[in-house]
């Protein structure tokens, strides 16, 4: 901005003419000639005001004429009439060129463009200087008075979600390291955060891509469990990799049981709501409010709710309450509204005090977290935070999460509190979103039925020369911790379906994307174990027990083709391969957006929701969807 303002200034000064003495003259007759009007006209108002103030006994401005020089109006006239001279005299002949001759003319009337364009050019450069770079907070103030009332938009959080930053799982060679080890992880609030982007035409953050939660956002129709006494089934396929066919994906699907309607548990819930002022939007609250009526509908009448509110304090605003009484629970969820800042620590206080007052034993005792994440008052450090959460799951009170809203979205809190509480992450964009994971999945989200589990892959080193897990990179766990009871990890609701995909590379293929080592001798071929590709090890724990069980799985079905592979497979891989595209590409190749509809259009089968054919869409707009978004009014970044 000191540049600009030192060009204006040289441009003032360069080459200015001196005006012609008659000029001069003119300027100087006219500025005297209007200074003399201005005092005669000013000399009858004294006049009037010296009659007025005498009948009001105002002595004192009858002074003697050597004291004018001390009055204002006095001292004001004088500065009129010397701003009036200069004028004339220096810049009237710059505004009218013509009266010089036209050569002189047309150079001052370039000279006056550039100086109007210098002018207009400092004044945008001073509007657009941060607090940071000097702009003073009045200014700040006054330029946002003044958009106000020019009608200016007033743009709201834009830019400002959070999300955990990582990298994608490298590739492993199998001799170094033949042990993967992960939690499972059901959450799909990624891939509705990214549905939201996509719509708006926008790509979303990379770290917002979560590809397992892509993955598990759609229902596959995998094996049951083939009795009760285990609560989930695991199936296991080979099939080509679509981006690269000289190696393998292994395909993991586990399915959990679903939850006969007569034999649910009672339910304790606690709808905690954020009604700070960063929910003040259409996508927000009114949705939340909506969503939560939603659930309401899949409880039973015996089940009980209360509401608890924070914004700079936090209250409850419905104490337990049973669900048939749903219109005294309506009428709760009707009364909120947004505003103030946002104690969330002392809401989730709050919130846990009451689940366990009304603790439900041999029940489900839940906190439900409906938010934007954005914590700015009291405990705000993540970190300090998930600990009070993971501290109280040990209570039996688990807690999960309802995301809501964009331009200021935390979801790294949200994943943290979610994963911490023995509880899933839900982002909700839409009411149909709504209706698919508190209606429609309602059970997966409330009945668990398998907690803390595991997987653990160990690959035959005679078979695989190298492998990489697709997502799960804040999913994943240290080899001991798997045997380790102690350690948390993902839960399983009541329908819940799991997908994890490996790529892998054959031994021998010469497909390896690692350079082989001098000093290191080759995996021997065990004989015994020449044909098992990879030993899968699955550990859980039923809810009420603490001790984990083990399911173990060598045998995979291998397809020879894309083609020839389970449906199921074939669409997880299109999924797998579109959340990569938008991480960056960095392990597929030249496989592209084109390619990724074609697979998913082949394997999309029965899709009686719809959820396979949105998916197609989506692929189509990331092809032209802008990287990042234009700053825009609050109407288009809250969406309707």
């Amino acid at each position: 901005m000191n540049d600009e303002i030192a060009r204006l200034q040289s441009a003032l000064r360069a080459n200015r003419p001196s005006p012609p003495a008659e000029v001069q003259e003119r300027a100087l007759t006219a500025a005297l000639a209007a200074f003399d009007d201005h005092h005669q006209t000013r000399s009858k108002r004294v006049v009037q005001a010296k009659d007025d103030n005498r009948r009001r006994g105002a002595w004192w401005l009858f002074l003697p004429v050597s004291n004018w020089w001390r009055r204002p109006a006095f001292a004001s006239a004088l500065t009129l009439g010397l701003a009036a001279v200069l004028f004339v005299v220096y810049l009237r002949p710059f505004t009218q060129p013509s009266s010089l001759g036209p050569g002189l003319g047309a150079g001052l009337q370039e000279q006056r463009l550039e100086r109007e364009r210098l002018e207009r050019e400092t004044t945008q450069s001073r509007r657009a200087v941060p607090r940071s770079l000097g702009a003073a907070p009045g200014e700040l103030i006054m330029r946002s008075l003044m958009a106000d009332r020019a009608g200016g938009p007033a743009f709201r959080d834009q830019g400002r979600d959070r999300f955990s930053a990582f990298d994608p799982n490298p590739v492993k060679v199998t001799a170094e390291k033949p042990v993967s080890t992960f939690s499972i992880d059901v959450d799909t609030a990624s891939y509705a955060f990214m549905r939201a982007s996509l719509n708006q035409m926008v790509l979303p953050p990379q770290d917002a891509v979560r590809i397992e939660e892509l993955i598990n956002y759609f229902p596959y129709n995998y094996p049951l469990p083939d009795s009760r006494e285990a609560p989930f089934a695991a199936s296991v396929s080979v099939l080509p990799a679509p981006w690269n066919p000289t190696n393998r994906l292994l395909h993991i699907g586990i399915r959990g049981y679903r939850q006969d309607p007569g034999a649910a548990k009672q339910a304790n819930l606690v709808f905690l709501v954020d009604t700070s002022g960063s929910m003040d939007a259409p996508n927000k609250l009114p949705l939340l409010v909506n969503s939560l009526k939603l659930l309401l509908g899949t409880l039973a009448p015996q089940d009980r709710v209360a509401i608890v509110t924070y914004a700079g304090a936090a209250g409850i605003a419905l104490p337990p309450t049973p669900v048939a009484e749903k219109p005294r629970i309506h009428a709760a969820l009707d009364r909120l509204g947004a505003g103030g800042s946002t104690a969330g620590a002392e809401g989730i206080r709050q919130a846990y005090l009451l689940a366990e007052e009304y603790f439900v034993a041999d029940g489900i005792n839940r906190v439900v977290l409906a938010t934007d994440g954005d914590f700015n008052v009291g405990i705000t450090d993540p970190q300090a935070l998930t600990g009070f959460v993971s501290r109280k799951r040990n209570s039996g009170v688990y807690l999960s999460v309802l995301g809501f809203g964009m331009g200021n979205y935390n979801d790294d809190v949200m994943q943290r509190l979610a994963q911490n509480g023995n509880g899933n992450a839900v982002y909700i964009d839409s009411l149909s979103e709504a209706r698919k994971a508190l209606a429609e999945e309602a059970t997966a989200l409330l009945f668990p039925i398998a907690k803390d589990v595991k997987i653990q892959v160990e690959f035959n080193p005679a078979m695989v020369s190298e492998y990489r897990l697709i997502g799960y990179e804040t999913r994943m766990l240290r080899r001991e911790d798997f045997s380790n009871d102690k350690v948390d990890a993902g839960d399983i609701g009541a329908g819940h379906i799991v997908t994890a995909i490996y790529e892998l590379t054959p031994a021998g293929s010469g497909a390896e994307r690692t350079e082989p080592l001098r000093y290191q001798v080759a995996a021997p071929a065990g004989s015994a174990f020449k044909d098992e590709l990879a030993f899968l090890k699955i550990r859980y724990k039923l809810p009420e027990e603490e001790t984990s069980k083990l399911i173990t799985v060598t045998s995979a079905d291998a397809a020879a083709s894309v083609e020839a592979a389970p449906r199921e497979a074939r669409f997880a891989a299109a999924v797998a391969a579109f959340g990569q595209l938008l991480r960056g590409g960095r392990y597929i190749g030249d496989y592209d957006y084109d390619d990724v509809a074609a697979l998913a259009q082949d394997a999309r089968g029965q899709d009686p929701y719809g959820y396979r054919a949105e998916f197609i869409g989506l692929v189509k707009i990331a092809e032209s969807a802008a990287a990042l978004a234009p700053l825009s009014p609050p109407d288009t970044i809250n969406g309707p």
